[in-house]
């Protein structure tokens, strides 16, 4: 078995009036995607250990790092802020380098990261899920 490096990992988003997925440049970080279930208690009083069952998964919100471009109107920066500031719904999709997808329906929050003496000015973009993350396998 080989393993794969992030290297050439993509988010790419579609809104609407897009016919075809369109990549947000200048990817840093892509949070953990997927959600553990709640444990719900269905202990009885009559059980001499607690009893659970799986309830429904938080996904929680992700947290995208972007090297910060608002050089034009293709910009990464623009292009979230933009999602932002009209609360679009968009369809986001995650691709890893050998071709697995994690696609889902977001809106969108957009902060400026800190800054710091010779760093590199990023910012963070918050998907708000919508929906479920569904997975795609590489096709060969």
């Amino acid at each position: 078995m080989s393993g794969i490096l992030s290297k050439d990992t993509k988010l790419l988003y579609k809104t609407n009036g897009m016919p075809d997925f369109t990549e947000i440049d200048l990817l840093m970080e892509v949070p953990e995607l997927g959600g553990d279930p709640e444990k719900v208690d269905v202990t009885t009083l009559k059980d001499s250990v607690r009893k659970y069952i799986s309830g429904v998964r938080d996904l929680g919100d992700l947290q995208f790092k972007f090297l910060y471009d608002n050089s034009g109107p293709t910009s990464n920066y623009r292009i979230l802020r933009g999602l932002q500031e009209n609360n679009e719904l968009a369809t986001f999709k995650v691709e890893y380098p050998d071709g697995t997808g994690h696609q889902f329906d977001a809106y969108v929050s957009v902060k400026m990261d800190a800054g710091t003496v010779n760093a590199a000015l990023t910012f963070t973009a918050t998907m708000f899920l919508q929906s479920d993350i569904v997975v795609t396998n590489p096709t060969p």
